[in-house]
């Protein structure tokens, strides 16, 4: 009887530390992160208000708005940067 508590209690423990995980891992996404543009010399903050730009972007200039800003070449970033100055 004693090892079917701690089975349990182990299972509720990870599932625990698994929420807890996955909320922690969540909350530091929904931050953003800061980016600085090398070719106007600012600060972006990238937030849900830039994926929006980004995204507006990206099927204005038909490129698949999921794949990351941070996966395209320097190129492809410093094209993003110049359109965005322009849609402020």
């Amino acid at each position: 009887m004693n090892l079917n508590r701690y089975i349990i209690s182990l299972f509720f423990g990870v599932m625990l530390a698994s929420q807890v995980v996955m909320t922690g891992c969540a909350a530091r996404v929904g931050v953003g992160y800061d980016y600085y543009d090398p070719y106007y010399h600012d600060r972006h903050h990238w937030d849900d208000g830039e994926a929006r730009f980004y995204s507006q972007w990206a099927v204005e200039t038909h490129r698949p708005p999921d794949r990351g800003f941070r996966k395209m070449n320097k190129r492809e970033q410093g094209e993003y940067w110049k359109w965005r100055h322009d849609h402020k």
